[in-house]
C-alpha cells in the first residue's frame, strides 16, 4: 500500500492515520486556547512552543498509527472494512480492465479496493497461473474461475494489507498454492521466502524477485521474463513505482529508495510497468507543477485524463516512457533542480545529490492535495 499498511488513498490506511494526526493538531490548538492572556512576547513564545509540539507530535502519532496498522489486528480489521466499502462502492471494480496478451502468456489486471491493482498472470499453454498482490480474494478468485486456470503461486510485493490481505483465503481454496515474498516483511501466510534475484517458475513463466527496499524494509518487485514469448520484460512493481510516481518512504531513506528505483530502471526501456495502484492522474498532475514545459508529460496527462474519464485502466506504461515524465526518475535533470531550488554541493557525490532531490520531491508529493 502506498500509505497505512501502505500511501495516499484509504487503501493505505491513511484515513485512520488522519484521525490520529487530527488529535495532535487539536491538542496543540487546545493548548493555545487555554493559555491565559499573555504579553505579546510571551504569546509569541507560546505559539512557537505549541507549533513545535504539533510538529513533533504529528510524525510521532503517525508512526504509532502505522505500527498499529502493520503489526496488530487493528490493521487487519481496518483492511476488512475497506474491502467491504470498496465492494459496495465498486461492485465491478474501480476501473475497466483490459488483458494484455503475448503468445503463451496473458496478464489480467484486477481492479480491487478503491485504487489497487492485483494481477493474474497466466501460462496459457498449461493453464497455470500466478497472482500478484491479491488484496481482495473474492475478486481474484472470480478471475481465476472465469479464466479456468489453476493458481500455483502468489507473489506478494510487501506486507501491507492492501497487497497481502487475500493470501490466507486464496490458499485455503487452492491448497497447493505457494506464497512468495521477502522474509524481512512479515507477509501473511508466507510459505516460500525469496532472496534477491531468486527465480521462480510457474508453468512456462519465469519470475525473478528483486529486493527493492524503501517503501518497506522487505519490499520486492517481480519481473516476468518475456523473451520466451517474444515480448518485453514485465515489472510488477507493487508500491515501488507508479505511473509518474513512487511509493512513500515508510521504512527507508531517500538513499535506499533511489537505489531501488535505479535497480528497476536497469531492466531496460521496453520493460512494461504494472504498478500496484491507479494513481496516474494524480501523479501526473503533481508532476505538471514541477515541470511546466514538458511535452511528454503533457501528452501523457491528456491520454490519462481521457482514460480516467472513461474509468479505464492506465497501465501498463514503459520504463522508457516513465523517464520522460516521472519526477522520481528525473532526479538528474537540471530543470527539476532549478524548480526545487537545489544545487549540488562542492564535493557532493552525484548520487547523494540525487537522493536529496528525491527526498524533496517526495516531501512535496506527501504535502500535495489533489484538486
Amino acid at each position: 500500500m502506498a500509505a497505512g499498511r501502505g500511501g495516499r488513498q484509504p487503501g493505505h490506511g491513511r484515513a485512520a492515520l488522519r484521525v490520529v494526526a487530527a488529535g495532535a493538531r487539536g491538542l496543540g490548538a487546545a493548548c493555545l486556547r487555554r493559555c491565559p492572556p499573555l504579553r505579546l512576547p510571551l504569546r509569541r513564545l507560546a505559539c512557537r512552543a505549541a507549533a513545535a509540539f504539533m510538529a513533533l507530535a504529528g510524525p510521532l502519532l503517525f508512526r504509532v498509527g502505522y505500527s498499529l496498522y502493520t503489526r496488530t489486528r487493528l490493521g487487519y480489521l481496518f483492511y476488512q472494512r475497506q474491502v467491504r466499502k470498496a465492494r459496495e462502492r465498486y461492485p465491478h471494480g474501480h476501473s475497466v480492465s483490459q488483458p494484455c496478451c503475448f503468445p503463451g502468456v496473458k496478464i489480467l489486471p484486477i481492479p480491487v479496493l478503491s485504487n489497487n491493482y492485483s494481477y493474474l498472470v497466466i501460462d496459457t499453454s498449461s493453464g497455470r497461473a500466478a497472482a500478484i498482490d491479491p488484496s481482495d480474494p473474492l475478486a481474484v478468485q472470480a478471475a481465476i474461475e472465469k479464466e479456468g486456470v489453476t493458481l500455483e503461486a502468489i507473489f506478494c510485493t510487501h506486507k501491507h494489507w492492501d497487497h497481502s490481505g487475500g493470501n490466507a483465503e486464496l490458499c485455503q481454496q487452492h491448497s497447493s498454492c505457494k506464497v512468495y515474498g521477502s522474509a524481512l516483511d512479515s507477509i501473511p501466510d508466507l510459505t516460500s521466502p525469496l532472496t534477491d534475484r531468486e527465480k521462480v517458475s510457474v508453468g512456462c513463466l519465469t519470475f525473478q524477485a528483486l529486493a527493492t527496499p524503501g517503501h518497506t524494509v522487505g519490499h520486492m518487485v517481480y519481473v516476468l521474463d518475456g523473451e520466451p514469448f517474444g515480448g518485453p520484460p514485465c515489472l510488477f512493481s507493487g508500491d515501488l513505482l507508479f505511473l509518474s510516481g513512487c511509493g512513500r518512504l515508510f521504512e527507508g531513506s531517500a538513499e535506499t529508495m533511489l537505489a531501488s528505483l535505479d535497480l528497476a530502471m536497469g531492466l531496460g526501456e521496453d520493460t512494461l510497468l504494472w504498478p500496484g495502484h491507479e494513481y496516474a492522474l494524480e501523479c501526473l498532475t503533481f508532476a505538471s507543477f514541477l515541470e511546466l514545459d514538458n511535452p511528454a508529460l503533457d501528452q501523457k496527462w491528456q491520454w490519462v485524463m481521457q482514460q480516467r474519464q472513461e474509468k479505464r485502466i492506465t497501465c501498463p506504461s514503459t520504463l522508457g516512457e516513465e523517464q520522460t515524465y516521472n519526477p522520481f526518475l528525473r532526479t538528474h535533470r537540471p530543470e527539476l533542480h532549478a524548480v526545487l531550488g537545489l544545487q549540488q554541493g562542492a564535493g557532493e557525490h552525484p548520487d547523494a545529490f540525487r537522493a536529496r532531490v528525491l527526498k524533496e520531491v517526495r516531501r512535496r508529493k506527501d504535502l500535495y492535495k489533489a484538486p
